[in-house]
């Protein structure tokens, strides 16, 4: 039988949040689909969700750089301050330019970049991922868009990613480490992460 939350546990987890209810909802219908589904499994997805959308607030990239900014994020893509300040505060400009050419999408002129441009609770990226997510759940690759900024469509692509990374086994042997690097491609905000899980564990009496 699949482990069960209550919606004041999983305000404790991820703090005050105005769609409490929206969430509780999706994530008790979706994660017992991808066999999240113990208190250790679901104490890391929340504690990984957590930290990746600000407290399941954001599900769209912020991409809203200063010329100086981007020099310093993304310098293979802006060599030079001149460069960056053509793009500096242009969110579409900047996903087309950064994304463009890769992960399956077209080239910056394409608008691909911007168009598949990280969303959900583990922000999907690329044309590629959103492809093969839509897919999974038998939706148009288009149609996917709109879904991923829904509570069960940030919720489910998150499960998909998960599954697909084989995160589960890294929740039962409780390896942090090697989901993060997984999730992020590499340790940033591990402290911030293993915070959330060990107080998840904690809320959800593992």
């Amino acid at each position: 039988m699949s482990f069960t939350f209550t919606t004041e546990q999983l305000q404790s987890v991820i703090g005050n949040n105005s769609n409490l209810d929206g969430w509780h909802a999706a994530l008790s219908s979706v994660l017992p689909k991808y066999e999240i589904d113990t208190p250790q499994r679901v104490a890391a997805f929340i504690a990984q969700c957590t930290h990746e959308s600000g407290g399941f607030k954001r599900l769209k990239e912020n991409l809203n750089y200063k010329a100086e900014s981007l020099v310093r994020v993304f310098p293979k893509y802006f060599p030079s301050l001149d460069l960056a300040k053509q793009y500096a505060h242009d969110q579409e400009k900047i996903a087309n330019r950064v994304y463009g050419s890769r992960m399956g999408n077209g080239d910056e002129s394409s608008g691909d970049g911007f168009r598949y441009c990280g969303r959900g609770l583990i922000q999907l990226t690329g044309r590629n991922n959103y492809t093969k997510f839509a897919e999974s759940i038998g939706m148009d690759t288009q149609d996917v868009q709109a879904y991923l900024e829904s509570y069960e469509g940030a919720v489910e692509s998150a499960c998909w990613f998960w599954k697909t990374n084989n995160l589960n086994q890294f929740a039962d042997s409780g390896d942090i480490l090697t989901m993060t690097k997984r999730i992020n491609g590499g340790t940033i905000g591990l402290e911030d992460r293993i915070k959330h899980y060990n107080h998840a564990l904690e809320v959800f009496g593992s």
